[in-house]
């Protein structure tokens, strides 16, 4: 196995071991992973138009629109004119979504925190070491989706 395919597999296994222990540290939350996770992403990118959304978190179009539709019935996110194309929208967040993001952030910080008080001190320093290659990682593959 190639050092890129075991950090794959790895990042594989934290994302979804994160979204099972995000789900049983707020069992009563009823918004979806994928809807926090477009939360975050409006948060991120407020006044986004769907389509962007959709190309950032690779969805597609009509599954972003059909989340922020609920999302807005929910008034979580407010859709507003996309400027001076009026056939245009733009996604923001409204302050209970900020809120919902906030607390989903906190629930997966707790839920970190938890898991590497259990970690050896050297492997606690090591990976608060490697954030700083893990955001270039980020910013790589970024741009990788970019081009």
């Amino acid at each position: 196995m190639t050092d890129e395919t075991a950090l794959a597999e790895v990042v594989a296994r934290l994302r979804r071991a994160m979204r099972r222990a995000a789900r049983g540290a707020d069992p009563d939350n009823p918004l979806s992973v994928a809807q926090l996770e477009l939360l975050s992403c409006i948060g991120e990118n407020p006044g986004a138009r769907p389509s962007r959304l959709a190309q950032l978190l690779k969805l597609a179009p009509n599954s972003v629109t059909t989340m922020a539709n609920g999302l807005r019935a929910r008034e979580l996110v407010t859709r507003t004119g996309g400027g001076e194309d009026r056939r245009t929208v733009a996604l923001s967040l409204t302050p209970a979504g900020e809120d919902a993001v906030r607390q989903w952030q906190a629930h997966n910080a707790e839920i970190l925190h938890a898991a590497t008080e259990r970690l050896h001190p050297a492997w606690q320093h090591l990976l608060t070491a490697s954030l700083p290659a893990l955001r270039e990682l980020v910013a790589a593959i970024d741009e990788l989706v970019e081009e």
